[in-house]
């Protein structure tokens, strides 16, 4: 792994995508996503290959993006609205307006894993095995977390 071209050239597109999935922002993926890179380049000696370089530049990423909202909720109230839900009867929900703030609020008091889990799947558009290597679990403990994620969102709503 010593060709961070090559580590660059393979990997972008995903860890921007995830990074997207994140933030619901371009410019602010962008910057996060190079800013990525740029850590990863500067400790790639100390990268052990006990994960997969896909794993450690979206761990990178996300401390990057989480350390980056930190800053700006010091400079400006933190207005993010998280996710929308991809269920038939929720979808719908989201073509009015005030259904569609009940579901993001919803989803923004969505407890951990579940929002994060929720938000890699729908936004992110990974896949169960890709959102089970970030957190280390199996496929299965991903699909569980994604169906009790929805399970709440519509309990809440």
């Amino acid at each position: 792994m010593t060709d961070f071209n090559e580590i660059y050239s393979q990997y972008f597109k995903d860890v921007h995508k995830y990074v997207l999935s994140l933030s619901k922002n371009e410019a602010v993926a962008e910057e996060i996503t190079q800013e990525t890179f740029f850590k990863a380049l500067k400790s790639i000696d100390k990268f052990n290959g006990t994960c997969k370089v896909y794993v450690w530049l979206c761990q990178i990423a996300k401390n990057t993006y989480f350390s980056y909202r930190e800053k700006m909720k010091k400079y400006s109230y933190d207005s993010d609205i998280e996710e929308r839900v991809d269920d038939v009867n929720l979808d719908n929900r989201l073509f009015i307006t005030e259904s569609a703030f009940e579901i993001h609020k919803a989803l923004h008091n969505l407890d951990e894993p579940y929002k994060e889990v929720f938000t890699l799947r729908l936004f992110g558009e990974l896949q169960f095995a890709q959102i089970a290597e970030l957190f280390n679990k199996t496929e299965s403990w991903a699909r569980v977390t994604y169906h009790r994620a929805k399970i709440k969102l519509k309990e809440m709503l």
